[in-house]
């Protein structure tokens, strides 16, 4: 049954992501309707899912799959703002998707469809790795399926709003991390933290700057010490939520 529901919806004419209630002139225009699709492994959790957003007089839910190469139909066809993303589908498999669509360019769309949706990647536990990756790959939101609602609907808006979003709960650190401004490194040290955030490894780090890998690691000792983070996947992540990411406590 969820399966044709779901071939159903995708074969309609495609549902912008956005849309806007007409008004009575003088009276202040309501804020945009966003689309949220889900692609879940589990189809009654994109019913609660459904059930959430009913409630909502800014979100819509939208036409739900049930597998990553359903999720891309949706996707390009409907353009939702929001889609959320099962972690259970595998790592790598989400990985790939995403870089399937980073890509862009198919016979009925062209450019980057990450432009137009916000992904958001959720499931029953997130290691900070893990966010660091998705995050990485294209995605826009990171969340866990044991989130308070509120917590859920704050991430869908601010991933439909363009920006991104993680909790606060996937930084180790994310309490120490604020004590230590960043402008206490040196320029070496920031210039590491720079291409630590792009994932970059010691090795490639080393040759990118022209400094040996041992001096890398000196330098990460030192970061480390200022910014009272530890591991370089929590540098990472510290410095997407510095630029833009807005978390909430869960």
């Amino acid at each position: 049954m969820f399966t044709a529901t779901m071939t159903e919806s995708v074969s309609h004419t495609p549902v912008h992501h956005s849309a806007t209630a007409v008004v009575p002139s003088g009276e202040r225009s309501p804020a945009p309707v966003r689309n949220v699709s889900i692609c879940d492994t589990q189809p009654v959790t994109a019913e609660g899912i459904r059930t959430l957003l009913n409630s909502s007089a800014d979100l819509r839910f939208g036409p739900a799959a049930d597998s990553l190469a359903q999720a891309k139909e949706v996707l390009l066809q409907s353009e939702p703002a929001v889609m959320v993303i099962d972690k259970a589908f595998g790592i790598q498999a989400i990985l790939d998707w995403l870089g399937n669509l980073r890509a862009g360019g198919t016979e009925s769309h062209s450019g980057n469809p990450l432009d137009i949706t916000g992904i958001v990647v959720w499931g029953g536990s997130i290691t900070e790795a893990e966010a660091l990756r998705f995050l990485q790959a294209g995605a826009r939101g990171i969340l866990r399926k044991t989130a308070a609602v509120g917590t859920i609907l704050a991430c869908l808006r601010t991933v439909a709003a363009g920006r991104s979003w993680m909790e606060d709960s996937v930084f180790r650190d994310s309490n120490r991390s604020e004590r230590y401004p960043r402008s206490e490194l040196t320029a070496r040290e920031q210039q590491v933290l720079e291409l630590v955030e792009q994932g970059f490894k010691n090795k490639e780090i080393a040759h990118e700057l022209g400094i040996r890998p041992g001096t890398v690691k000196i330098h990460l000792k030192h970061i480390f010490e200022k910014t009272g983070v530890h591991g370089r996947y929590g540098l990472a992540l510290s410095g997407l939520r510095q630029r833009e990411a807005v978390p909430v406590p869960a």
